[in-house]
């Protein structure tokens, strides 16, 4: 395999954590999973998106910096990273939730920490219809994601692409995966780890099944 930290990446419901977590397993690799559970604002925030947006923004970088901070510091060189997000995920997600003075805060401390992390040698960015993927959310029943919208879901996948569209020195592989079922279809799965074994460009790369 090429590249040794991949990030698996996509809105809501597009099923990017069960991609990382059978990378993983299959492929002998540590797991870096992000831990919304934990975050004790996340329910909150779906009842009061503006009351509780700073905070829970604000708990989600904090959680995801030490999370790849360790990590990183233990990268064994025989061993792949695979993670369900990247770190600058924050800075999408904040510039959807939180008001225009909250985010210009929130995205002066994003500055200073981001410096020190890393950003992953490729990354898979799982394209979805938001509609399939609302309905992924539905199937999947969090109480607190019920209230998810389309709308919701469309923004924030303009905000990943037009973010990707600027990373120009990341190795970005856009894959359309809205007719793919990598957990049920082992020949979708099996596609999906032979774009493991590629070697890619310095920007967007799209694959279409």
């Amino acid at each position: 395999m090429k590249y040794r930290y991949i990030a698996i990446e996509g809105i809501i419901g597009t099923g990017k954590t069960s991609l990382a977590q059978k990378f993983s397993s299959d492929l002998n690799g540590k797991l870096l999973l992000e831990e919304f559970d934990e975050n004790p604002f996340l329910p909150l925030f779906y009842e009061e998106p503006q009351r509780y947006g700073f905070p829970v923004e604000m708990s989600f970088l904090a959680e995801r910096y030490h999370q790849i901070k360790n990590k990183i510091q233990t990268k064994d060189l025989f061993q792949p990273i695979f993670s369900d997000y990247i770190f600058e995920k924050s800075l999408l997600f904040a510039h959807l939730n939180l008001s225009e003075d909250e985010y210009a805060l929130y995205k002066q401390i994003f500055k200073i920490i981001t410096s020190s992390l890393p950003a992953p040698e490729v990354t898979f960015f799982l394209y979805k219809k938001p509609e399939i993927a609302l309905e992924n959310i539905k199937k999947r029943g969090r109480s607190y994601e019920q209230n998810i919208t389309i709308d919701y879901l469309d923004d924030l996948q303009s905000q990943y692409i037009s973010f990707f569209k600027q990373k120009l020195d990341w190795r970005v592989v856009f894959i359309d995966s809205s007719k793919l079922d990598f957990v049920s279809n082992i020949s979708d799965y099996k596609f999906l780890c032979s774009l493991l074994d590629r070697e890619y460009d310095e920007g967007i790369t799209r694959i279409i099944p």
